[in-house]
């Protein structure tokens, strides 16, 4: 267990923001007993912080034929849609929120190469809100496996997290398992996968990032 990269930009401001309130509570406020309950939730916030942008080490087992979680959550929609964005056709998505308490590195479901990526400012939706999957800021990457079969994994920012990044780029190969992206706090990641993949979870199911298999192909 590490910290992640993104978090070493963040959690010292956090630090710094969170120690400058500390101090104006410590004048105005220590000889009252609120001031002990408003340190220890000072002292919860700082380690939430921390938690937030943990990077856990995990083995990842590859296999051509699994659609892994690219995210650490929970699926909350399992459906046919018609994607327009790339596909303009029929796909299976599968939608994973992911709350402020889950790791929030995205990982590769596939092998393959990215062939297209598109990021979109949007609004600020709940993630969990259906609607977020076209409203909210948006990062859609495809990676097109050594057999041509392409699968779409959009990333989604939530009320509170207004930031996806991506570290994987159009041309780029990633390893299934690997990361290639991060979302900032509550976020969700939809799936867009081929209408014969053969789904391995269902609604409500806890999902691990590299981990879960999602779909099998065949």
């Amino acid at each position: 267990m590490q910290i992640h990269k993104e978090g070493k930009k963040i959690i010292p401001v956090a630090f710094v923001v969170i120690a400058v309130i500390d101090i104006l509570i410590y004048f105005t406020l220590r000889n009252h007993l609120i001031f002990y309950f408003l340190m220890a939730g000072s002292l919860f916030l700082a380690g939430l912080v921390v938690y937030f942008f943990r990077e856990p080490n995990r083995e990842i087992e590859k296999n051509k034929n699994h659609i892994l979680s690219p995210a650490d959550g929970e699926i909350i929609n399992i459906k046919k849609v018609h994607e327009e964005e790339y596909f303009k056709d029929e796909r299976l998505q599968v939608s994973i929120f992911m709350s402020i308490f889950n790791v929030h590195q995205n990982r590769a479901p596939v092998s393959g190469e990215i062939v297209y990526q598109h990021h979109k400012k949007g609004a600020f939706y709940p993630a969990f809100v259906k609607k977020s999957s076209e409203k909210n800021e948006r990062c859609s990457t495809v990676f097109k496996m050594k057999d041509g079969t392409e699968i779409m994994a959009r990333q989604i920012a939530g009320t509170v997290a207004q930031r996806i990044a991506t570290y994987k780029k159009t041309g780029h190969f990633a390893e299934q398992g690997e990361e290639y992206g991060f979302i900032r706090f509550g976020s969700r990641v939809d799936l867009f996968l081929p209408v014969h993949a053969e789904t391995e979870v269902k609604l409500n199911q806890k999902t691990e990032g590299g981990r879960t298999v999602i779909a099998l192909l065949k």
